[in-house]
């Protein structure tokens, strides 16, 4: 990491953050580990005035000399077993040329400041089995699986798809 890289809460009103936030998340997209397709065109002309209507929704930006090189889009919600807040890191990317340099921890110490901030009991986020750097960052950054009882296993990410 260098020392011009700054984490910022993205303004979902400024148009070059929106820029930033559209760039960012389709290069991650883009990746395998994005699941390697660009997004729509809907999705890209829709997205950041969509999150702007959510007000559990934040984005961090994280600029290395003033580019847009990491992004991490959270999601507030409620923990019933603790009765207090958590956040949700859906998406957290970093530019492929700038992995490796700390970035990912920038991002996730921010997310930790305003989970602090908040008051909320745990910060929550799902990674590919496969993605092996992606979990050693996790881990570095305080992360684990999550299990209530280890007899009954960690706890799988299950989706069903709604078009």
């Amino acid at each position: 990491m260098t020392s011009t890289s700054k984490v910022l809460i993205a303004d979902y009103s400024d148009e070059q953050q929106g820029k930033d936030i559209c760039y960012l998340l389709d290069c991650y997209a883009t990746d395998p580990m994005g699941g390697g397709l660009s997004l729509s065109s809907r999705v890209k002309e829709n997205l950041v005035a969509e999150l702007a209507k959510l007000p559990n929704a934040f984005s961090l930006i994280c600029y290395s000399n003033d580019k847009p090189v990491g992004l991490t889009n959270c999601f507030v919600g409620f923990s019933t077993f603790n009765c207090k807040p958590l956040i949700n890191i859906h998406d957290i990317a970093v530019l492929r040329n700038y992995r490796g340099r700390g970035i990912g921890q920038l991002m996730l110490a921010k997310v930790e400041e305003i989970a602090r901030q908040e008051n909320c009991c745990k910060i929550t986020l799902e990674v590919l089995a496969g993605n092996e750097p992606a979990k050693r960052a996790y881990q570095k950054s305080g992360f684990a699986g999550y299990e209530l009882n280890p007899e009954l296993g960690k706890a799988l990410y299950w989706q069903k798809i709604i078009n």
